[in-house]
């Protein structure tokens, strides 16, 4: 039997105070928003003040709203003392839940206020219903699924944790895995899982496959994907009890944050009440305003299952509005539009014949048609709201080198399916316009009027009010309120005489105590039960006591937390280093380089360097088992890599490893390490934390030793200066540090090799490319970056140069760390054993840093970079 379906709540983003009042106007339900200390993943948003936050957090609860404040990023250990006073403030304001990345956070926020909600930002990677349990055990309460889940896959998760699941269902698309992304540590010297993306997914790239570049003519960005608009997954996800709907856009303005959140509160209501073709029509209009509110072009995302086709158009990367049509003539300052047309024509496999992928417009795989209105504003085919004098529109030429054309419309002319757009001055340069080109409606004045006229309205009387009425002759008038958990009483200072007319009654109350207006409240029910007949009280008196148990009301909608009186981070970290301590130093043995191979030839390079140990990380299981043997076969210790992220119901790969007996895991997801931790533990192979678990500092490190993890290898995002904060906190043994390594920026659920390369939606019509080719982007400065797909047909883009600590080796020795590791992408064998054999003599005190830099330099067709590992101090 099928569960009823419940309202979920509506999240909105709030990146400013207008933001945030608009959001409230509109009736959002929940609130999330940063602070401008840092530590959130939107830094660059105006943010807000930690100095006014009880006063922030008022003005939400006012509205009859949660305030959720974003924590979520990862935390160094010089920042914990810091950390722990913001989540005290946090907690002190009455602020409902934190979102947070970094499991310290987590461990900091419930030994200061138990009380606080914990919600697991999408920044953490929590994928499954295994990864839940991790979280679970840090106090979490619900978890941001990621955007990459589908609605089976949400409704699986939600089947199989008891912890509330937020969706994303509207906004930008991240291309990586939330909280996988290093593109900007890489590429931009500052790092996404800090706040501060780079926003490399929306920068062109040429394809290049097997060396040679892939003409794909208006093609560009190819990793920017549509903008997520999920009103045909609602029902689904509805019905697997998701708890919260959640809009993205916290850099976004009003207009876009009202839009989006009137639209899906109303469909969500319909959803519940069984939705009607009307219904189904609104959305459609929704759309077309939220288009031109901000629009990169609206697909279902990954809701509805991978589409290799249809995530990404590919031709633009920024704000296009709504589709008007393809322009047809051009006669002085006017354009004659012919409308219709495809607004996002399929990019994917070029020159190939038709195949078996969903053609445009074809509903993804799992969401139920819900109309052709809803199918026509979430399709390629997009209709835009009406057109008409002071819209303004862009020419789209379908180059990026193009200057784009674009302005008002002074006056528009309807001739069947055709437009005619007239242009005055200044205005667009027409002769710069041709027939071809895209016509998009991307501005409304009259739409932004409207968003700003509904933001400015106060949000008052959402909250309900249960008032108690208590009358007795020569007795205080008593009135007791309840909302919600606030509570609040009040008494007259004079006592009730006797009336000599009609004296006080229920009507003459509900009439001057249910007078609310410019209060959060509305008199939802009034009890006077206890109101004897013949009593009178001036009406002043009953106005000032309103007055005062409203006031009295709202101050008790603040939340009382008991908050720990002292510091809880020394106690955090005496507990957590005599927990390392327990589980001994580590290894003692001499400092030992620990390959990662990819392939059979690099195998054989580290066969013939005599090394004891291999990491192995293979696409594929008939191949990694032939891996195993010959790694075995020639003495070596092997470990294994997990996948980069687990989705519900692919505990077949963790499965799979387990049966190949592998001697160390390397854990790369918190599924993985659930799964590997449940093992008997005289059955239970070394467990390694890889770089994914994002490790940056000794509270987080210490937590997952004393879980069960031998090592954990130090975060990507760490300088040379953090790797040796992060040293001191425990013993050094216990971090591995990748020393040579071509850094993975995007771990993506999209394919490059089945949008590019195939017609396929999926890994089952996609024809798998990636068995027969290479591919590689080209950036725009010229360096190529490999593109690997791992067991789950997942993308990891690999930064053309490599990064070496080359220079860090001998205090890194020095302070204690014993593992260092080295990774291999495409390297040959001789690549390999040249790469190997260079830090081999390294450690063997035979080479320089200067002259191995030197040598592994000679391989590296972009060279070699010290990358964030500059100086250790």
């Amino acid at each position: 039997m099928s569960r009823p379906r419940r309202r979920p709540e509506i999240l909105a983003p709030a990146g400013d105070l207008a933001s945030l009042d608009a959001a409230l106007a509109a009736g959002a339900d929940a609130v999330y928003f940063g602070l401008d200390d840092g530590f959130n993943a939107r830094a660059k948003a105006a943010n807000f003040s930690r100095a006014t936050l009880a006063e922030t957090v008022a003005r939400v609860h006012r509205a009859g709203a949660r305030a959720y404040v974003t924590l979520n990023t990862l935390v160094f250990e010089s920042e914990l003392e810091t950390v722990e006073a913001i989540v005290r403030d946090v907690a002190a304001a009455g602020v409902d839940a934190a979102l947070v990345q970094d499991p310290a956070v987590a461990l900091i926020a419930r030994a200061v206020c138990p009380a606080l909600e914990i919600h697991a930002s999408t920044q953490m990677t929590v994928s499954s219903p295994e990864a839940a349990r991790f979280a679970a055990e840090l106090g979490v309460t619900r978890v941001v699924v990621p955007r990459e889940l589908s609605v089976d896959e949400v409704a699986r998760f939600a089947a199989d944790t008891d912890l509330e699941l937020e969706v994303f269902v509207h906004g930008a698309l991240c291309m990586s895995w939330s909280g996988q992304c290093l593109t900007s540590e890489a590429w931009g010297g500052r790092s996404a899982n800090r706040g501060q993306c780079a926003q490399s997914c929306r920068m062109p790239y040429t394809l290049l496959v097997d060396d040679a570049p892939r003409d794909l003519g208006e093609v560009r960005y190819l990793l920017s994907p549509r903008d997520l608009a999920g009103f045909r997954a609602v029902p689904a996800l509805l019905d697997a009890g998701v708890a919260s709907l959640k809009i993205e856009g916290r850099y976004k303005g009003p207009t876009y944050v009202v839009t989006a959140v009137e639209a899906y509160a109303r469909w969500a209501e319909a959803v519940v009440a069984g939705p009607s073709a009307a219904d189904e029509a609104r959305v459609s209009e929704d759309l077309a305003a939220m288009s031109v509110a901000y629009s990169r072009g609206f697909g279902d995302g990954f809701l509805g299952g991978s589409d290799h086709q249809t995530l990404v158009d590919g031709r633009f990367p920024k704000h296009r509005g709504a589709f008007v049509g393809v322009v047809e003539a051009v006669d002085g300052n006017v354009v004659t539009v012919r409308t219709g047309g495809e607004a996002h024509p399929r990019s994917g496999g070029a020159g190939l014949p038709a195949g078996p992928g969903a053609p445009a417009g074809v509903l993804a795989a799992g969401l139920a048609s819900l109309g052709a209105s809803i199918e026509a504003a979430v399709g390629p085919q997009a209709a835009a709201p009406g057109v008409r004098p002071g819209v303004g529109v862009v020419f789209d030429a379908g180059r990026p080198e193009a200057e784009e054309q674009g302005g008002p419309v002074f006056a528009v002319e309807a001739r069947g399916t055709t437009l005619r757009l007239t242009f005055g001055r200044p205005g667009p340069d027409l002769r710069r316009v041709r027939p071809g080109e895209r016509v998009w409606l991307t501005g409304d004045a009259a739409l932004q009027r409207a968003a700003e006229r509904r933001a400015a309205q106060a949000p008052d009387g959402r909250l309900p009010l249960a008032l108690r009425v208590a009358a007795r002759a020569r007795q205080p008038l008593r009135l007791e309120a309840r909302s919600g958990e606030a509570r609040a009483a009040v008494r007259s200072e004079a006592p009730l005489a006797p009336a000599w007319g009609r004296g006080l009654d229920a009507d003459l109350v509900r009439d001057k105590l249910g007078a609310l207006g410019g209060t959060p409240f509305h008199l939802a029910a009034l009890d006077t039960a206890g109101l004897a007949p013949g009593l009178h009280l001036p009406v002043s008196a009953l106005k000032a006591l309103r007055r005062d148990l409203v006031a009295d009301l709202e101050r008790a909608l603040v939340p009382r937390r008991a908050l720990a009186e002292s510091a809880v981070l020394p106690g955090l970290r005496a507990a957590a280093r005599v927990a390392v301590d327990a589980l001994g130093p580590g290894p003692d043995a001499a400092p030992t380089l620990v390959p990662l191979c990819r392939t059979d030839a690099q195998l054989e390079a580290v066969i013939a360097a005599g090394l004891a140990e291999v990491e192995l990380d293979w696409m594929e299981f008939v191949g990694l088992r032939k891996a195993v043997e010959r790694a075995r076969a020639a003495g070596l210790k092997v470990t294994i890599a997990t996948v980069r992220v687990q989705k519900p119901g692919e505990l077949g790969y963790d499965r799979r490893i387990a049966q190949l007996e592998p001697d160390g895991v390397l854990v790369r997801h918190w599924g993985g390490l659930m799964h590997f931790l449940e093992h008997p533990e005289d059955a239970r192979p070394v467990l390694h934390g890889d770089f994914s678990l994002n490790v940056t500092n000794g509270l987080t490190a210490a937590h997952l030793l004393a879980r069960g993890l031998t090592t954990v290898t130090a975060a990507h995002d760490l300088d040379a200066r953090q790797v040796g904060a992060l040293l001191g906190a425990l013993p050094a043994g216990r971090v591995a540090v990748t020393l040579h390594h071509h850094i993975s920026t995007f771990h993506t659920e999209h394919c490059v090799y089945a949008h590019l390369l195939s017609n396929g939606r999926d890994y089952r019509t996609c024809g798998r490319p990636c068995e027969a080719h290479r591919v590689a982007l080209r950036d725009h400065t010229g360096r190529a970056h490999p593109v690997l797909v791992d067991v789950a047909c997942r993308n990891t883009v690999f930064n053309a140069e490599a990064q070496s600590a080359v220079g860090l080796v001998e205090r890194l020795v020095a302070d204690g760390v014993r593992r260092l590791r080295v990774e291999f992408v495409w390297e040959t064998q001789a690549q390999t054993e040249a790469v190997l054999a260079a830090y081999a003599d390294l450690l063997a005190g035979r080479a320089s840093a200067a002259e191995v830099r030197r040598r592994v330099g000679a391989h590296e067709q972009f060279g070699v970079t010290a990358g964030t590992m500059v100086t250790l101090v």
